[in-house]
């Protein structure tokens, strides 16, 4: 089960903070006017995350992976390597890939996630 209380003030590799995480019934557009399910507001390496309330299990998960690796890599002044050309459809294939080999986002998947894509501990 996913536990977002826990995940909030949550220290990552690379100096991130999940400082907060809210879900939301209200509908979410991404910056092309596209439907989203999950944004994030990165202040420094702070994260405040908002994702759909309505979605299964599975579908939290692979939103939190998503979110982190995304903000993680756009709030780098140097991303690693490993994710420096990474577009949309690779941030979802990595977060589904890391549910698939790690199961649901915690604590420590979330850091597993980061290393493994090779941001420093920081």
């Amino acid at each position: 089960m996913v536990d977002i209380n826990n995940l909030k003030n949550l220290r990552l590799p690379g100096g991130f903070v999940i400082l907060e995480i809210e879900l939301t019934p209200e509908p979410m557009v991404d910056a092309l006017g596209r439907d989203a399910i999950g944004q994030t507001r990165i202040v420094g390496r702070e994260f405040r995350i908002l994702i759909r309330s309505d979605l299964p299990e599975e579908e939290l998960s692979i939103t939190l992976y998503h979110e982190v690796l995304e903000a993680a890599s756009v709030a780098s002044t140097q991303p690693p390597a490993s994710v420096m050309d990474f577009n949309e459809g690779d941030f979802e294939r990595a977060a589904r890939g890391a549910h698939e080999r790690w199961g649901n986002a915690s604590s420590e998947n979330l850091s597993r996630l980061l290393q493994f894509y090779e941001f420093s501990e920081e």
